[in-house]
């Protein structure tokens, strides 16, 4: 069942691989945001938190419909 195709010419071993090095792009990308990687300035450190906490709620958002099965019908 590894190769069975969901109709859009993808196999769901490729959708799901693809799904989870998203979640940790956007989680990881958040972390990054929080600990100040990119060094923004004094001006913008409230986008800093903003954008790191949106990245953050949408990896485990996302993490939630990877592996609650929720994807696999989209």
């Amino acid at each position: 069942m590894a190769h069975q195709d969901n109709g859009g010419g993808i196999p769901s071993t490729m959708r799901t691989v693809f799904g989870i090095f998203m979640i940790l792009i956007y989680v990881g990308m958040g972390v990054l945001l929080f600990i100040d990687f990119f060094h923004f300035s004094a001006g913008w450190q409230w986008l800093r938190w903003v954008g790191g906490s949106l990245f953050v709620v949408y990896g485990f958002w996302r993490a939630y419909r990877q592996f609650s099965g929720i994807d696999s019908s989209i």
